[in-house]
């Protein structure tokens, strides 16, 4: 059984990525030996991997990341029963009849995003608003302001990731999505693919585009 300490640090490397025992540690608020502990019993289950990184200076730093098995830790959403549902729907309806159902569900979202989104008036609320909505979702989203004036939206987490490598439509569709409800003058780029090999999705979102 993971006990709340260990599923604080997998937390903490599933949002943030690689860390440092000292930087973890500075992170969760114990010491660094105390997190190189917690680090090393996620090692010995397979959860936790470290990587000595070369720096400028100095001799190189160990970053602790997620395996595999410790992605998992974080569940797609009936990753199995949507990859069985959109397998059949292309076999009955085809590809065409994939893209409809793709459609519907950019039209369904579309209209719950701007029902939540719409009220709002400048872009920063909206870049706020649609985190909140993401992670309410299970993206596990947050969003900050770069020093340039634009925002960056990040998605540590993709609960249908499985479907999505099935069917890269559904992440072309929220794209689309962030751009419709983000308002015509918003400009949207996904500067980060989880399916491209990155640890998570990012977007930088700009105004005037």
């Amino acid at each position: 059984m993971t006990t709340t300490s260990e599923e604080k640090m997998l937390y903490l490397l599933k949002s943030r990525g690689g860390q440092t025992a000292a930087e973890a540690g500075k992170a969760l608020g114990i010491t660094t030996p105390g997190a190189q502990q917690q680090l090393a019993r996620l090692a010995a289950k397979g959860l936790a991997r470290a990587r000595d990184r070369k720096q400028p200076r100095g001799r190189p730093r160990r970053h602790w990341t997620l395996t595999e098995a410790g992605h998992a830790r974080f569940p797609d959403r009936h990753a199995d029963l949507t990859l069985d549902l959109l397998r059949a729907t292309k076999e009955v309806f085809g590809a065409a009849g994939l893209e409809r159902l793709i459609s519907h569900r950019e039209a369904q979202t579309l209209a719950h995003y701007r029902g939540e989104l719409d009220p709002l008036e400048t872009l920063e609320a909206r870049v706020a608003g649609l985190a909140a909505l993401r992670s309410r979702e299970g993206y596990m989203a947050q969003w900050e302001r770069q020093a340039d004036g634009s925002f960056l939206l990040v998605e540590n987490h993709c609960p249908v990731c499985a479907a999505a490598s099935f069917c890269q439509g559904l992440c072309r569709s929220e794209l689309e999505i962030f751009r419709a409800v983000l308002g015509p003058r918003a400009r949207v780029v996904r500067t980060d693919h989880i399916l491209s090999g990155a640890r998570r999705c990012a977007y930088r979102i700009s105004s005037g585009g």
